[in-house]
């Protein structure tokens, strides 16, 4: 499903995600504005950014206002033997004092292979809603946390590995592995993987350990599916994605669009936050964040409306409701009796004197 189509604004982007996932059987979320405060605080480190904006609620409990919707999913999502809850959403979530309209779904349950790669290939379909060019990078955190656990790095060298991957530093990643000729062999190799199906053949020698393996085997599914369903072009392994090893396991990802200068999209399989919460379920999932498109639509339809009709009052209702229709055949209208203080568009209609202004 491509398209070159470009929404008027985030809100429209937002409404065809959301037709997008109610079509492969996802059902619409809703959470409260407001969460216990603890709910964030013991899982700090799985959220993007730890400013919460707190008040205390009834009988003195410390709230916050919402800055993510994943925890409150994963908390309320039933666990039932050979069940998946597929759920999406639109929400506004409250991160570093500011109010974000952010999309998503999160997949929660009894996860089967098709579940994972049902929602990688969601998300390279939502990227190609959003419209123009865009890119998914690929990682995989099981394949990660395997090879610095066979490199025998304790776990404040595993975090000085991470940072050196994330920012494709070898030099000091070089540094990190010494003496290790091994270790440095296999991590320069992942920070150097960057491509399709050829860059994992080219990884392969390097990764010997049967985890190793099996995460290569869960790389080398995804990439075949993405292939076969069109979208091997926009799908590029890149080992410097990664999140949080304490939470995240599997596969993971990020989304990015020509004309933003950061992931519009990021997700991937994080397991380990339902065991935090002494649950047996896994979960996989993926955000887009929505005000980021702002100002690529703007850049690419700078007017607030197709058309604005004047009139001074003298025209008929009929011909008027006439010349609104027609205009809105070619895109949004505006119909007013004074020029509007702080709006642009791009064609104008005048009515005056019971007749149209040519």
């Amino acid at each position: 499903m491509k398209t070159d189509q470009i929404w008027a604004n985030e809100e429209q982007a937002v409404f065809a995600l959301r037709r997008l996932y109610q079509r492969c059987g996802y059902t619409p979320y809703k959470m409260s504005q407001f969460e216990e405060y603890d709910l964030y605080v013991r899982n700090k480190d799985f959220l993007i950014s730890d400013r919460i904006i707190t008040f205390s609620g009834e009988g003195g409990k410390l709230m916050a206002l919402k800055p993510d919707v994943t925890l409150s999913i994963v908390k309320n999502a039933p666990e039932t033997p050979r069940v998946v809850q597929k759920v999406y959403y639109s929400e506004n979530v409250y991160r570093d004092y500011r109010e974000i309209m952010q999309a998503g779904l999160e997949c929660v349950g009894d996860l089967t292979r098709y579940d994972i790669a049902e929602v990688v290939l969601l998300a390279v379909k939502s990227l190609a809603l959003l419209g123009g060019r865009y890119v998914l990078d690929i990682s995989h955190m099981g394949l990660l946390a395997a090879v610095l656990e066979r490199c025998g790095f304790d776990e404040e060298k595993k975090k000085q590995a991470m940072g050196c991957l994330r920012r494709k530093n070898t030099h000091d990643l070089k540094a990190l592995c010494g003496e290790n000729h091994g270790a440095w062999e296999c991590l320069q190799a992942l920070s150097a993987c960057r491509g399709g199906a050829e860059a994992l053949d080219a990884l392969r020698p390097y990764l010997t350990a049967p985890s190793e393996q099996q995460a290569v085997g869960e790389l080398e599914a995804l990439l075949g599916i993405l292939k076969a369903s069109g979208y091997e072009a926009q799908v590029r392994l890149d080992f410097s994605v990664s999140n949080d090893l304490g939470y995240y396991s599997g596969v993971v990802f990020r989304g990015y669009l020509e004309g933003i200068p950061e992931s519009i999209l990021s997700g991937g399989q994080y397991d380990k936050l339902p065991r935090k919460m002494g649950r047996k379920s896994k979960a996989i999932g993926f955000a887009v964040y929505a005000d980021l498109l702002q100002e690529l639509y703007r850049e690419k339809n700078p007017f607030d409306v197709d058309t604005l009709i004047l009139h001074d009052g003298s025209v008929s209702l009929t011909e008027l409701t006439a010349a609104a229709a027609a205009a809105a055949k070619d895109g949004s209208v505006l119909v007013a009796a004074s020029v509007p203080n702080g709006r642009s568009w791009k064609k104008l209609i005048r009515f005056e004197k019971g007749g149209q202004v040519l």
